[in-house]
C-alpha cells in the first residue's frame, strides 16, 4: 500500500443563488500504513477570487480579513499537488464533498488535478463497518462519541482527528470480534447499518457539508482545546498494536473492504 494523506478542505456556504463551494483553506498530514504515524504535513489558508463569499464571522477563525491576505489556489496548487499525486486519500465524505472541490479548483486554473491510486472515504466505511452506535456518522459525533475533543473545523485538526476516529473505530471491532459473545450482546439492538438513498446523488454542496460536520457560519466565539488522544489508554494501543499484526484479522477486512476503490 502507497503512503496515505489525510485531507480535509474548508469551503464557503453557498447562499442564494451560489451554489459553489470555494476552498478557504487546504490541509493534509501524510500517514505511514504500517504504523499510522503521521510523516508530514501542508496547511494552508488560500484566497478566492471574491472576497464577499467569504462570510465575515465564523467559528472557525476562517473570515474574510483571514483570508484576504493569503495565497491565491494558483500560488499553492503546487504544493498541493505534490502532497496528494500518487498516493492513496483518506477523509471524511471526501467523495461527495472534498474530491469534486480539488477538481474543481484544478479546473479553475486550467490545470490537471492530482490523482489517487486509492480513496478511502470514512463516512462510507464506517457506515458499513461501525453502523449506529455512535449516533449519526460525523465527524464531531464520532469524535465526542470517543472523547476526542470538539471539532475545530480547521483542515489539518480535522484531518488529523479523522485519524484517531478511525484508530478508535477499528480497536473497539477488534475487541469485539475477539469476545463477540461478551462485548456485543450490550450493543445488538442499537447497532444498525446506515444506508444511502438514491436520493444521495442529488445532494447540493451545503447539504454534502453538512454530512461532514454541523454548520460553522455564526458570530459566536469558539474556545478551542486539544484532542485527547488517549481515550482509550493502554487498551487501545496494544489492541491498535495487534491490529497491525494481523493482517488477514476480521474487523480490519471489515473496516477497509470497498474502500480502496477509484
Amino acid at each position: 500500500m502507497g503512503e496515505l494523506v489525510f485531507f480535509d478542505v474548508e469551503t464557503t456556504m453557498p447562499t442564494g443563488a451560489e451554489r459553489r463551494c470555494w476552498m478557504l483553506e487546504f490541509g493534509a498530514i501524510l500517514v505511514c500504513p504500517k504504523n499510522l504515524v503521521e510523516i508530514g504535513s501542508y496547511c494552508t489558508l488560500i484566497r478566492p477570487v471574491d472576497l464577499s463569499v467569504v462570510a465575515p464571522h465564523r467559528i472557525s477563525g476562517i473570515t474574510r480579513e483571514a483570508v484576504s491576505s493569503a495565497p491565491s489556489f494558483e500560488d499553492v496548487a503546487d504544493q498541493i499537488y505534490k502532497i496528494m499525486h500518487g498516493r492513496v486519500w483518506v477523509g471524511h465524505n471526501i467523495r461527495r464533498f472534498d474530491c469534486p472541490r480539488i477538481k474543481e479548483a484544478y479546473a479553475d486554473i486550467g490545470r490537471s488535478a492530482p490523482e489517487p491510486i486509492g480513496i478511502i472515504d470514512s463516512l462510507n466505511v464506517l457506515s458499513q463497518g461501525f453502523g449506529r452506535r455512535a449516533g449519526d456518522l460525523k465527524m464531531a459525533t464520532l469524535a465526542s462519541y470517543f472523547k476526542i475533543g470538539p471539532q475545530k473545523h480547521r483542515s489539518l485538526d480535522d484531518a488529523r482527528m479523522n485519524l484517531e476516529v478511525i484508530k478508535h473505530c477499528a480497536t473497539v471491532l477488534f475487541l469485539e470480534s475477539s469476545l463477540p459473545n461478551i462485548l456485543t450482546n450490550n450493543n445488538n439492538n442499537n447497532i444498525g447499518v446506515v444506508t444511502r438513498s438514491k436520493a444521495a446523488a442529488t445532494l447540493t454542496c451545503r447539504q454534502e457539508i453538512s454530512r461532514k460536520s454541523p454548520p460553522t457560519c455564526t458570530a459566536t466565539t469558539h474556545r478551542a482545546s486539544p484532542y485527547n488522544t488517549r481515550g482509550l489508554g493502554k487498551v487501545v494501543e496494544k489492541a491498535k498494536d495487534a491490529l497491525h499484526g494481523a493482517r488477514g484479522s476480521r474487523p480490519l477486512n471489515t473496516l477497509l473492504r470497498h474502500s480502496l476503490l477509484r
